[in-house]
């Protein structure tokens, strides 16, 4: 069972930029597509970004799209959220995510291991 840290999150203004990591615990991350959620208080856990198993293929909520940049470095294990142009409504937690399933790595539902979630306050 892979375990997944979370780090890089903090406190920003509003037009700064932060980049989260998530470390997983073993080289089975190598075969897992991977997906960053979000969770604001009071509001539904909701997608991020995902990224396939070699990096090949990767899809963006429309609220994130170029802004942000989800990639994957397989030889550390590690999956990476590169956040740029933040703005005060991107404050949440941030959950990284991994499934060996073959399916719409936009739905909460179809992961099977999840990290403990790291918090990223914009200010403005």
């Amino acid at each position: 069972q892979v375990q997944l840290v979370e780090s890089g999150g903090g406190l920003v203004q509003a037009g700064g930029s932060l980049r989260l990591s998530c470390a997983a615990s073993d080289r089975t991350f190598t075969w897992l597509r991977m997906g960053w959620f979000r969770q604001a208080t009071g509001k539904e856990r909701e997608f991020v970004a995902a990224i396939s198993w070699t990096g090949g293929s990767t899809s963006y909520a429309d609220s994130v799209k170029g802004r942000f940049t989800i990639s994957r470095d397989n030889t550390k294990n590690t999956l990476y959220l590169q956040m740029n142009s933040l703005k005060p409504e991107d404050t949440a937690v941030y959950y990284c995510a991994a499934t060996g399933k073959l399916a719409d790595l936009r739905l909460k539902s179809v992961y099977d291991y999840w990290g403990q979630g790291t918090q990223v306050t914009v200010s403005s």
